[in-house]
């Protein structure tokens, strides 16, 4: 029922973890890593920052390490946007190359197969908010929040012609619940929660704190609140937010300053 973030994990276990290790082994200083995002460091701490080129900032996936972790690594390339990167003059073989998307350890194939190998599907009912049934899924595991393309639903007599969304997944049942139009009550959210938070440095902020947070990549920064709960963090946004993941992380920041983030658990439509 959750939708997991692989590039947040990767970053935290393999490449600022296992592979920051085996440097240190072999007596490097720093390591060096091509994602767009800058540091800056003073007498006592050293801070994340969004890369200068908003359109790839790389801060959200690096949300869950830690002080020590950035003091030792290098990004070169985060004071540029990516036109400058591209534009090299040493005729580089990836110099035109098309960036790359989907999660890399799976390599050249579908999501869809990737999981199939892993987990048994269940099949089960597409139903509306009604709880009127409009088709089958093959499983809930292949279907995220906010998720139109692949559905399966056409034409449905007496409805509208807009578009389907996942709004809700009913893991009691095993039903997969679409709204139709993407401005559905039901794909908003103005309240999250999370269970733990990693804060980048080691001065955790003073709560409640009126800061900004992204709840997936390439989103605006969205003003809210953060407060402790007795079972974690509860964030209020100023705005409702469409499609809140359980799984996915939130991530906050000042300014241009990357605090850290963690994983959120539920959401709720109005701030309670």
């Amino acid at each position: 029922g959750r939708t997991p973030n692989p590039d947040v994990l990767c970053n935290r276990e393999i490449k600022f973890k296992a592979f920051l290790d085996y440097a240190r082994q072999l007596g490097a200083d720093y390591i060096a890593t091509g994602h767009y995002v800058r540091k800056q460091d003073d007498s006592d701490h050293c801070y994340l920052l969004k890369g200068s080129d908003n359109n790839k900032d790389q801060s959200y996936f690096l949300c869950a390490l830690n002080e020590e972790q950035l003091s030792q690594s290098l990004f070169p390339v985060g004071e540029l946007d990516k036109p400058q990167v591209r534009a090299g003059k040493h005729d580089l073989v990836t110099q035109d190359k098309k960036d790359s998307t989907g999660i890399c350890f799976i390599g050249e194939r579908r999501f869809k197969d990737f999981l199939e190998n892993y987990i048994p599907a269940q099949p089960g009912d597409i139903e509306d908010s009604e709880g009127n049934i409009l088709g089958r899924h093959q499983g809930l595991m292949y279907h995220t929040l906010g998720q139109r393309q692949g559905l399966g639903i056409g034409g449905v007599k007496g409805q509208a012609e807009a578009p389907w969304y996942v709004a809700a997944k009913d893991l009691d049942r095993n039903v997969l619940v679409v709204v139709q139009g993407n401005e559905h009550p039901m794909l908003f959210s103005q309240q999250l929660h999370c269970r733990e938070i990693n804060w980048i440095n080691t001065e955790i902020p003073r709560l409640p704190l009126q800061c900004q947070a992204k709840v997936r990549y390439r989103q605006a920064d969205q003003e809210c609140t953060l407060r402790g709960v007795e079972h974690g963090y509860r964030v209020d946004f100023a705005r409702p937010q469409r499609s809140i993941t359980p799984g996915q992380f939130v991530v906050f920041y000042q300014a241009d300053r990357c605090l850290g983030g963690g994983v959120i658990e539920s959401s709720s439509s109005l701030p309670s």
